[in-house]
């Protein structure tokens, strides 16, 4: 994948942006969107009427062919975009509580007043609009240009050549793009340095797995003129090798060394690999990047693939493959997939689906010898004996924290790896900060007890909070995890943290994959997962964002009543 040497990523000179003659304040055009150009003509629409919306009620409206999401709370009108701007989720289907509205399906959450960003995953806000109330009326004020932008780029400034200061972001996820924009946005102007051993940009990542093949101009966060416009230099196939945190420098593969002022590690994690023999044989394959993903969509045509691992990953890739492959089967070390997150009774009612899709599963099962002829895969053979023909394996058994480049620097680690932070995301090193997998980090949900967490979500976030606390914002980190994964058409979602829970109450039909499944520990719900039953998990999550609780009883209460702490 690519060479080891470094380079800048390809982004247009800052001549091509002065030939324009559209220069910021620090001397390079903004990013360019619609949202910058020329003001237009505005207009004003009547929405309704005072009195036909309640109190705490969302409804989209239209508005010259476009959509609108008008919101009614404590007696105010306000209008945002209506769709979510990670997905385009329809977020008058989601959670309005506190001044915000999160996202049903992926938790994401924004201001109903500013349409800005108040829990991720997305990069964006949503577009704001002007509401009046007059005689009566709610009256939209707005122009055609805004009703067009759904998401909307918050306000960042520009790097300014008087700051001579250098923050530097290793790792190229959500993280370090979050805490780069959060520096821009919160008025920063030193240098900004992200630094990737990858070669692309920042990408979203978790649609690797749930559609394999992929165009990587598809799944960029950002498009490169981006970075260009907010003075953000990215360094692709840039790997880091050492920190020197008393000289404040970290050293490169490439031989080069860069001083920082302030450092955020987020190097994100390294996948498992089997420790077997025939292990390296060829067609044996992980999956972590684009180039992953289409070469494992390229070789399961029309071929036996199998997948080692039954969790996220693993069962993500056998629906992903289903279409293409000759047949799919999936081997795992529980009694069904997913077992230690969702329990078994669901992990079995999911395993039921994937098998009428005709997806073999060898569960409770060891791979103890890859085979293979003239270097490429032919078989995989188990501890109980069974021989399963294999052209093409994926190997999805987890990941370890890519932190080996911390060896000998004093930055603490926990004994898995992962660099120990706290609830300001600073590391035991003064100006060093880490964000996304590599770090246990305290979670207030957990009585602050420290977590790995490898969330999208949790790494927005985390990079956020660093971003903040770099610039001596104070901000402790206060989020409940969300994520979700998609199989056969269908998304699971789940919010809090359930390690450790002691009892499953289900409602709904796990059978007919229709189910909202609560977590309990002592006596409590400690987190929720459901399918087809949107926008539960976005409603647990805003109950426990808001620091309240829901019982046991309060869980199998089919009318629920937790629904009123909202």
């Amino acid at each position: 994948m690519g060479t080891s040497k470094s380079k800048s990523v390809n982004l247009p000179a800052l001549s091509s942006f002065e030939a324009k003659g559209n220069k910021s304040p620090g001397g390079r055009q903004k990013y360019k969107s619609k949202e910058k150009e020329e003001p237009e003509m505005m207009f004003e629409k009547e929405l309704c009427l005072v009195t036909d919306m309640k109190d705490e009620e969302m409804r989209e409206v239209e508005v010259k062919n476009h959509k609108v999401l008008l919101i009614k709370s404590n007696g105010q009108f306000s209008a945002i975009g209506h769709l979510c701007s990670h997905y385009g989720g329809p977020l008058v289907k989601g959670v309005l509580s506190n001044g915000r509205v999160r996202c049903p399906r992926h938790g994401a959450c924004f201001n109903i007043k500013t349409g800005d960003i108040e829990e991720f995953p997305c990069v964006d806000g949503v577009q704001r609009f002007k509401v009046e109330v007059k005689d009566g009326k709610v009256i939209l004020c707005t122009n055609f240009r805004s009703l067009d932008l759904n998401k909307r780029t918050l306000d960042m400034v520009t790097r300014s050549s008087a700051d001579k200061s250098v923050v530097l972001l290793i790792g190229g996820g959500p993280a370090s793009l979050v805490c780069a924009e959060t520096l821009r946005q919160e008025g920063y102007k030193g240098r900004i340095i992200l630094a990737t051993k990858e070669m692309h940009l920042p990408y979203d990542r978790p649609k690797l797995s749930k559609q394999l093949g992929c165009h990587i101009k598809n799944i960029l966060l950002r498009n490169p003129e981006f970075y260009s416009a907010y003075d953000i230099e990215v360094l692709t196939n840039k790997e880091a090798t050492y920190v020197n945190t008393k000289k404040r420098k970290v050293s490169f593969k490439d031989g080069t060394v860069q001083h920082y002022d302030n450092l955020l590690i987020a190097t994100g994690s390294t996948p498992r690999m089997l420790d077997c023999p025939g292990a390296d044989l060829q067609n044996v394959c992980v999956l972590r990047t684009p180039e992953d993903a289409n070469n494992i969509n390229k070789l399961i045509t029309g071929k036996d693939l199998v997948v080692i691992g039954a969790s996220f990953i693993g069962m993500e890739v056998a629906a992903a493959a289903i279409e293409n492959a000759k047949s799919v089967s999936v081997i795992g070390n529980s009694e069904v997939p997913y077992y230690n997150l969702l329990g078994k009774e669901i992990g079995k009612a999911i395993m039921k689906a994937f098998q009428q899709e005709a997806v073999m599963f060898y569960m409770l099962e060891q791979v103890i010898e890859l085979r293979g002829a003239k270097g490429l895969l032919k078989e995989i053979v188990l501890a109980s004996g069974k021989v399963l023909p294999a052209d093409v394996c994926v190997v999805g058994i987890g990941a370890m924290p890519a932190t080996q480049f911390l060896n000998g620097s004093l930055i603490k680690t926990d004994p898995k790896g992962t660099v120990i932070v706290n609830e300001f995301m600073q590391t035991s090193v003064a100006k060093v900060f880490a964000a996304g997998d590599v770090t246990s980090f305290p979670l207030p949900l957990q009585n602050n007890e420290s977590v790995n967490i490898c969330h999208w979500q949790i790494a927005h976030m985390q990079g956020h909070v660093a971003a903040l606390n770099m610039q001596k914002k104070n901000t402790a980190i206060n989020t409940v995890p969300f994520f979700w994964t998609s199989f056969l058409g269908k998304s699971l979602r789940y919010a809090g943290y359930g390690a450790g829970y002691e009892e499953v109450i289900v409602q709904g039909a796990v059978d007919e994959l229709n189910f909202a499944a609560f977590y309990i520990k002592k006596d409590k719900v400690v987190a929720v997962a459901s399918l087809n039953q949107d926008p539960v998990v976005a409603q647990v999550a805003e109950v426990l964002a808001s620091g309240k609780t829901i019982s046991r009883s309060e869980a199998e209460n089919k009318d629920m009543p937790w629904l009123k702490k909202i």
